[in-house]
């Protein structure tokens, strides 16, 4: 969840409902435990030597749900007294409100690097994947590319459903239009998560699906490059 040995801190709420989800404890806004800024830093502070050369990362849940309290940590990390703390935005963009920048003003103005999720290509797919509006995600991005911030995109590869060429083909002309992404990870479904539903008594989705083969994805990551590098020829 970014560059290095990191401190991650798992935001409680999330507004998307992806089939995958390997966290759907964290999607109640209602659940987590409550911390300051200042406990997050001390925490930090107590194992520096071993974050020496990474960060802090905002996970969830959705961290864009809160960015109040998140560009609050990011801000004072990037002052923090015993040195700069690079800082990590790990999002679906499914909590960002176009319609008030200003609420993300703050967070987007200290964060060092964003892992963004591009969950489906096609709006319709989008939707059946994770019961949100794809716009959204495609605004966030659009924001952080005015911006500069760097991105590193990440796609889940899903057998039958994220993974055919045309999808792949859909990522690489989404992400063409954003000069600052520098990366891009290409993730193989696993079925890790699901003991989670079962103890949470909910249904999981996926049920029966078959994992990613690991060796089919850098040919899978290798179509959605080709797809952005011809966009933007």
């Amino acid at each position: 969840m970014g560059p290095g040995t990191r401190l991650v801190v798992f935001c409680q709420g999330c507004p998307m409902r992806c089939a995958y989800c390997h966290n759907p404890d964290t999607w109640s806004f209602g659940g987590g435990e409550r911390m300051t800024v200042g406990q997050v830093l001390d925490l930090f502070d107590r194992n520096r030597p071993f974050y020496r050369r990474g960060g802090i990362t905002a996970s969830g849940g959705e961290p864009l749900a809160q960015p109040e309290f998140v560009g609050a940590l990011f801000e004072a990390a990037h002052a923090d007294p015993g040195g700069r703390i690079h800082t990590c935005l790990d999002t679906s963009g499914g909590a960002w409100d176009a319609a008030r920048p200003e609420r993300c003003e703050r967070l987007l103005a200290n964060t060092d690097l964003v892992l963004l999720d591009i969950k489906h290509s096609d709006p319709e797919g989008h939707r059946a994947l994770t019961g949100r509006d794809q716009g959204v995600v495609l605004s966030f991005g659009d924001e952080l590319s005015r911006r500069g911030i760097p991105v590193v995109i990440r796609h889940v590869l899903v057998p039958g459903i994220t993974d055919t060429i045309a999808e792949l083909e859909g990522v690489g002309r989404i992400i063409s239009r954003w000069d600052n992404v520098c990366g891009l990870d290409a993730l193989p479904y696993h079925a890790m998560g699901v003991h989670k539903y079962e103890e949470l008594g909910m249904a999981y989705r996926l049920e029966g699906m078959a994992v990613m083969d690991p060796g089919r994805v850098p040919a899978l990551r290798d179509v959605i490059l080709r797809a952005r590098a011809m966009e933007r020829s």
